[in-house]
């Protein structure tokens, strides 16, 4: 703290001044001077005495405001004085309102017939013809007769039966 204060720098003093003010007060410094004085610095930035602000170190009363990353907020002007004074309503509550019981109730409106007569929607499954639509007998007995092979893909062939038809 002598050292900042005997420097009287604007901006704070870095490591190396500092370093350098106590070599010329006091003469011949130990070994571990410089680890001494970044553990002493550190600990006094951590306890808020010191603030480290662009590689240098400030008394805490002198330092500049921080101010965070980003942006800055535009700042705020004087508002008019009807904004200040709540003159209107209160706030609206959220949400739909409530149904007025006294209202009375809307009138129901006729159902109106479509114009074709039809119902709305999928026509309904309907069962198959025992006849035939139009095809003649002939071949309704043919699609109907079953061939000699079943319907589907055939089964698949086992191995062992696939030698046995080859060596005969």
């Amino acid at each position: 703290m002598a050292a900042l204060k005997a420097l009287k720098e604007e901006n704070g003093s870095n490591k190396s001044s500092i370093s350098k003010y106590i070599e010329s007060e006091y003469g011949d410094l130990p070994a571990g001077h410089s680890q001494l004085l970044s553990d002493n610095l550190n600990r006094m930035k951590e306890s808020g005495d010191l603030v480290f602000w662009k590689n240098n170190y400030i008394k805490s009363d002198q330092a500049p405001p921080r101010r965070g990353r980003g942006r800055p907020p535009k700042p705020k002007g004087p508002l008019p004085p009807s904004a200040t004074a709540p003159q209107l309503s209160p706030a609206r509550p959220r949400g739909r309102p409530p149904k007025d019981p006294n209202a009375s109730p809307k009138p129901t409106k006729p159902k109106v017939a479509s114009s074709t007569g039809r119902p709305r929607g999928r026509p309904r499954k309907m069962a198959k013809p025992s006849g035939g639509l139009g095809r003649s007998a002939e071949v309704a007995a043919v699609a109907a007769a079953p061939s000699g092979r079943p319907r589907g893909r055939p089964p698949k062939v086992k191995a062992a039966s696939a030698e046995v038809s080859v060596e005969t």
